[in-house]
């Protein structure tokens, strides 16, 4: 195995000296540079696996380091060290192209998490794991895959913005997948779902007997995802005080629990997304400036699916095919009619209305080809539907609708409309529920099956609604 080598630039002996010493102990040789004409001149003498180079040099910056780089040896990756209390520059140097950086005074246990990231970044490959594929062929997802290849060989924060269903945490997994964090914890969590009295210590831990309850220590979630990626989903949603202490924990790269003293290092790549506007939260003053900054180094946008009809056909013949398989069905053809309207369709939900549309859809379905009466979906209007299985954080900002027309007592009458909205919901869930058990014979495990749910979820249903499933 050929020896990893990197070139350190620094006109400081003793800073070459420690950084010469902690490779040499990673198992990695190095090549040194006083300043920048040096540093281009050993550049173009060998390959490296790796670049680290100080921001402030003799004869120009880093930063010309880190454009040279990027032109001319983009397989290289760059980390920058900074001065402390420097965090424009370092996020200058991001935007750049820069891996990562590292503020002085150096800890050296952030210097090794970087050498140990930057060397496998080169022994990453793209992943190939079908369950998270980012369907279609328009030129907007052209464009968005060749982002998520190119975000991925850094670690500069990410923010993803987009409305409501159109993949935003996908697109975070997948940056996470074809990176060097690769085989460590990519932790997701939605930052609107948290109890406001319980944020500091899932985000940060606690100490045990910190307050009433807790009774042992706990791991944050920066914790939790040390060595990995923390993908933080509705940032908007965080409070103010939130805030500070995030962009704190970002800038310091440490977090400190809960009754405690000390802080801790944590090495965590940053991905966060919302499908609020954060510059007009700024301008309201809800949501902090400097936080954004700190966030967005690098941003994505999801498109919505009405920007790319073309991709429609595709993603219904997929979503078609893995609810079929899940569900232990024969997966049926989407005639030229249901492809037809799919494709005219808004879907004010994004992906998720349309995969919850087809799900829906095919629990109801008999026959080998879907048609455009069986989808029950008027152009222009909302398909989305409230599916039975047990929510998850993305089912909760789905929207409820109206179930297929197969099943007259699923279509709710003039006289249904007036009812409560719960007892008009419950009308629904039972008229699915029955039409499953009728499909199924009255075998609750087939019709759990059917409807894209568990057994004990079903059951609990059936008796919650007074059902016979005799």
């Amino acid at each position: 195995m050929t020896t990893p080598v990197a070139l350190i630039i620094d006109d400081e002996q003793d800073l070459l000296s420690l950084l010469s010493i902690t490779l040499r102990r990673m198992g990695v040789e190095s090549v040194k540079a006083g300043n920048v004409t040096e540093a281009l001149a050993q550049l173009g003498k060998r390959s490296y696996d790796l670049c680290l180079t100080d921001l402030r040099l003799p004869d120009g910056s880093g930063m010309d380091i880190v454009k040279h780089i990027q032109e001319n040896y983009s397989d290289i990756p760059v980390a920058v060290i900074t001065a402390f209390g420097d965090p424009k520059t370092a996020v200058e140097a991001l935007k750049l192209g820069a891996f990562d950086y590292i503020a002085k005074p150096i800890e050296v246990e952030q210097l090794q998490a970087i050498i140990e990231s930057s060397i496998r970044l080169s022994e990453t490959t793209p992943t190939t794991d079908t369950k998270r594929t980012l369907l279609g062929e328009s030129e907007l997802m052209q464009q968005i895959r060749a982002l998520i290849n190119k975000v991925a060989r850094n670690q500069a924060p990410v923010h993803i913005n987009g409305e409501t269903g159109t993949g935003k945490e996908l697109i975070a997994r997948l940056i996470h997948d074809n990176g060097p964090r690769s085989t460590n914890p990519f932790i997701a969590v939605n930052c609107g779902a948290i109890p406001r009295e319980l944020m500091e210590s899932e985000f940060f831990g606690h100490k045990k007997g910190s307050f009433t309850g807790a009774f042992s220590d706990k791991k944050g979630l920066f914790e939790a995802a040390h060595g990995g990626t923390l993908f933080l989903d509705e940032i908007a949603d965080l409070p103010s005080d939130l805030q500070v202490k995030l962009l704190r924990t970002i800038q310091e790269r440490t977090v400190r629990p809960v009754g405690e003293v000390t802080e801790k290092p944590i090495d965590v790549r940053l991905i966060s997304a919302t499908h609020k506007n954060l510059q007009e939260m700024i301008e309201k003053g809800q949501f902090r400036e400097d936080l954004y900054y700190r966030v967005n180094v690098i941003p994505i946008n999801a498109p919505s699916l009405r920007d790319r009809p073309i991709d429609i056909p595709v993603l219904a013949a997929h979503f078609t095919k893995l609810i079929s398989r899940k569900s232990g069905i024969t997966s049926p053809t989407l005639g030229a009619d249901a492809m037809k309207l799919l494709a005219s369709h808004h879907f004010p939900g994004n992906v998720r209305e349309l995969e919850n549309l087809l799900e829906r859809t095919l629990a109801l379905h008999d026959g080998d080809t879907i048609t455009a009466a069986d989808l029950n979906l008027i152009p222009g209007s909302s398909s989305s539907t409230t599916p039975i299985r047990t929510s998850s954080p993305k089912d909760i900002d789905s929207e409820a609708g109206t179930p297929s027309a197969k099943n007259n007592a699923a279509s709710p009458s003039l006289d249904q409309m007036a009812l409560p909205i719960d007892e008009h919901l419950n009308n629904i869930e039972k008229a699915l529920i029955k039409d499953a058990l009728d499909k199924s014979g009255g075998n609750i495990t087939k019709a759990a099956a059917l409807l894209g749910t568990t057994f004990r979820s079903l059951r609990y249903k059936i008796k919650k609604l007074e059902i016979d499933s005799s």
